[in-house]
């Protein structure tokens, strides 16, 4: 096992610095909301650089780890044993969702009438659904594969990347030994990429300051009571779902959800203070190397998650179609739920942890099943930026519960060796060591 990292001073640790900066700057927006509009770019920026380095890290990942592999049988088996996983949790974190949603009814005596938001409000209701009008009826397969082996890494596709990830892996495997220089290139590759991700990921706090100051400032605390109700019962059903649920799963393969929460936890404060769990990408590939978990493994069902496992997504799709129909008294029967289900588990394929995709996968899903006023997506358009947060944070941690849970399948990891690694981090190696 490798040394312990040393300690740095608490002000050099990344996680506080994140946290100092997303209290900053819910104080600036607050209290100066003008100023927290205007350091929005500084969020973007950051994304945009996280953005810029997903699909080369991705690539050579995804490469590396399954042409390690060689061997096709056992690569068909975890492939297997991944999509199996993520169907069936996806599918619980949809049914809960809609168990909550019922239960607690936060939409129940609104009374929106969709004519009276305006025009504007309207408009903008429509202009989502024009965007998630072209991700649901554009042909699925046709859609992974890019135009130009190029265009997968600028579409900002994700499975596009790990479609030409595969391909470049098969034929890697196939030509055997004469493909191991090339494995080997793209294995030094890779290292490059996380080195200038590390340098990306210290301007962490500058970015989460400017985000945070201009959600406040820009939606306020105070406008958003009425819309309480919904905020509170997801972030509620999301915590129950990672306590309970993905604690369940955890606890099967022999560790502690808390544990494994508090070893992530300057992941989840980046993901906190960028609304986005692509942010967090690079160095949970890393963690999860870090505690044991094969290369090849890690890096097939973390890059496949970020597209077919987004509990929070699920969870929040679920929450809020039926919100919307509560709050605009559209009836819903059992009947339309379980369609509305059904739908949900195919439109949230496919959406990335980018900052407002579980917004646009909502109007996917409402384009689909007719009853609920288009109109009334307007309402959620403030608090959307608040929730993203909490659906980034739980697809976070649900993709890291799934590689584990995967390698704990596999035989990879010992629980001994497992916990021994959440308790004590390990100085992580390079890529490819």
């Amino acid at each position: 096992m490798a040394a312990s990292a040393p300690r740095s001073p608490w002000y050099r640790i990344l996680y506080i610095q994140v946290l100092i900066a997303v209290a900053v700057g819910i104080a600036v927006g607050y209290f100066f909301p003008d100023q927290g509009k205007a350091l929005k770019p500084l969020g973007d920026g950051f994304v945009k650089l996280i953005k810029m380095m997903i699909a080369p890290i991705i690539f050579c990942t995804v490469v590396h780890g399954v042409a390690s592999i060689g061997d096709l049988k056992k690569l068909g088996r975890i492939g297997g044993k991944t999509l199996l996983y993520f169907e069936i949790v996806s599918t619980l974190a949809l049914a809960i969702g809609l168990l909550v949603v019922n239960v607690l009814k936060p939409g129940a005596g609104f009374h929106v009438n969709p004519a009276d938001l305006g025009a504007k409000a309207a408009q903008t209701a429509h202009e989502f659904v024009d965007k998630a009008h072209a991700l649901s009826t554009t042909d699925f397969l046709l859609n992974i594969i890019p135009s130009s082996f190029v265009g997968a890494f600028t579409s900002g596709d994700l499975l596009q990347v790990l479609f030409l990830a595969l391909l470049t892996a098969f034929a890697l495997t196939a030509l055997g030994s004469r493909g191991a220089p090339v494995l080997q290139v793209i294995d030094r590759t890779s290292e490059v990429f996380f080195a200038i991700m590390q340098m990306v990921v210290k301007v962490a706090p500058i970015g989460a300051f400017g985000a945070m100051a201009f959600t406040i400032g820009s939606y306020g605390i105070g406008s958003l009571q009425k819309l309480l109700a919904l905020m509170l019962g997801f972030y509620v059903t999301a915590a129950l779902f990672v306590i309970l649920v993905l604690g369940g799963i955890a606890r099967w393969c022999g560790f502690s959800i808390f544990l494994f929460l508090r070893y992530i936890k300057e992941e989840l404060l980046l993901v906190l203070g960028t609304s986005s769990s692509e942010s967090a990408l690079p160095s949970m590939i890393q963690k999860l190397r870090g505690l044991g978990c094969a290369p090849a493994t890690v890096g097939l069902v973390v890059p496949t998650g970020y597209s077919f496992n987004l509990d929070g997504t699920n969870i929040y799709m679920a929450m809020a179609a039926v919100f919307l129909a509560q709050a605009t008294d559209t009836p819903l029967d059992l009947g339309q739920q379980l369609s509305l289900l059904v739908v949900a588990m195919i439109t949230s394929k496919g959406a990335s942890g980018v900052t407002g995709a579980g917004f646009i996968t909502l109007a996917a899903t409402l384009a689909v099943v007719p009853g609920i006023p288009i109109e009334s997506l307007a309402l959620l358009v403030g608090i959307d930026r608040f929730m993203s947060e909490c659906r980034a944070l739980t697809n976070l941690i649900g993709n890291g519960v799934a590689t584990v849970a995967i390698s704990r399948w596999e035989g990879e990891v010992s629980v001994e060796v497992l916990n021994a690694n959440l308790r004590d981090p390990v100085t992580l190696p390079p890529p490819g060591a």
